[in-house]
């Protein structure tokens, strides 16, 4: 027999005797299978039970109401009960809009940006949950809701289920209020655990507003659009400039009535950017101390009476008043702000029809 001979049946040999084993392995894992069926013998679902079903309901159920709560986190459920008291039903729709008037609030944190810089990503993130979680109740318990979080700020709406124009207004204006009052309570906060404490900024106007979905077939957000809504964030923006923690419009204070009790005080006849009318712009006093309040309302018959020669282009007799407020107290920074504005503008060309207020340009 040949060399090659012998390779051969050497092969088929070896062949034959792992195919021998992969037998009996196959015919163990049967064998332990069957075995495990008569222990384990298949069981009816239970969902094919009476009992079953009615348990599968209730589990369905409850997945279906954590859905809808997941969801109400991302898409407000104000916006959808907005639509049904419209008559619009409660389903939100690519491209629907309905009108109303609101009081629309925006809060931002001062300095956010030096302060992100200073911070991880991960302590970002941990310090804007924080401070959004204790902005959050002064809102909801004053019948607002967060329409949005952008960046650091905070845009809330105010539509008083049920109520007329004169509560959407007071909500939004006590809101305010509370959110200094939740401030104070963030910085006793963070001053125990050696952190530098923060503030804010609020602006409130009231008008009509466009409430509606935008978006594409994939992608759908709630929005809300209109002058009022422009009006109320650059209010947000002057507060720095004003050294004022409140800023809200004459129009929203004129909605609240006068029977409302709140201090607030004139600040200035001003030009918002992207508006051609000039709007009267108020800072609220309440969340301040009543030492702070007396000192702030004490310039007010003199800053009043400048802004009136201002708008007449009388300039020495609106810096004379401007600088006996500055007398009056010396720590406020609102009368120097109108003395720097009519030393500006009286060096101005001014076209016939200027109507005193002040342009602003951010």
């Amino acid at each position: 027999m040949t060399l090659s001979w012998l390779l051969i049946y050497g092969l088929i040999a070896v062949g034959g005797v792992a195919a021998y084993f992969l037998f009996r392995q196959s015919a163990q894992i049967h064998e332990l299978k069957a075995e495990l069926d008569r222990t384990h013998p298949k069981k009816t679902p239970v969902s094919d039970t009476p009992d079953g079903r009615e348990a599968s309901y209730i589990e369905k159920a409850n997945e279906a109401m954590q859905l809808s709560k997941t969801f109400q986190k991302f898409v407000p459920r104000q916006f959808v009960e907005h639509f049904a008291k419209h008559g619009s039903g409660a389903t939100l729709e690519l491209g629907h809009a309905d009108e109303d008037e609101v009081a629309i609030l925006f809060c931002d944190i001062r300095g956010f940006t030096g302060l992100s810089e200073h911070l991880s990503p991960q302590e970002l993130m941990g310090f804007l949950n924080s401070y959004f979680l204790r902005m959050n109740d002064p809102i909801h318990q004053n019948r607002g809701f967060i329409d949005k979080f952008i960046g650091d700020a905070i845009m809330a709406l105010f539509d008083h289920p049920g109520g007329t124009a004169k509560d959407k207004a007071r909500d939004a204006l006590q809101a305010a209020i509370d959110l200094r009052k939740a401030l104070v309570m963030y910085n006793s906060h963070r001053d125990n655990c050696e952190y530098l404490p923060i503030n804010i900024g609020i602006g409130i106007h009231f008008g009509p507003v466009i409430i509606g979905t935008i978006g594409s077939d994939d992608r759908m957000d709630t929005t809300v659009l209109g002058d009022s809504v422009n009006i109320a964030y650059r209010l947000e923006s002057l507060t720095k400039k004003y050294n004022a923690d409140i800023i809200v419009s004459a129009q929203t204070l004129e909605t609240v009535g006068a029977g409302y009790p709140v201090k607030t005080r004139l600040l200035d006849w001003v030009k918002v950017k992207g508006r051609q009318s000039a709007i009267e712009v108020y800072e609220v006093l309440d969340h301040l101390s009543e030492e702070e309040q007396k000192a702030r309302l004490s310039v007010q018959t003199q800053i009043t009476a400048g802004l009136a020669c201002r708008m007449r282009r009388e300039w020495d007799d609106a810096i004379a008043h401007f600088m006996k407020a500055r007398d009056i107290n010396p720590q406020d920074q609102l009368p120097q702000h109108h003395i720097d504005v009519c030393l500006q503008y009286r060096n101005l060309t001014l076209s016939e029809d200027w109507d005193g207020a002040l342009k602003l340009h951010h």
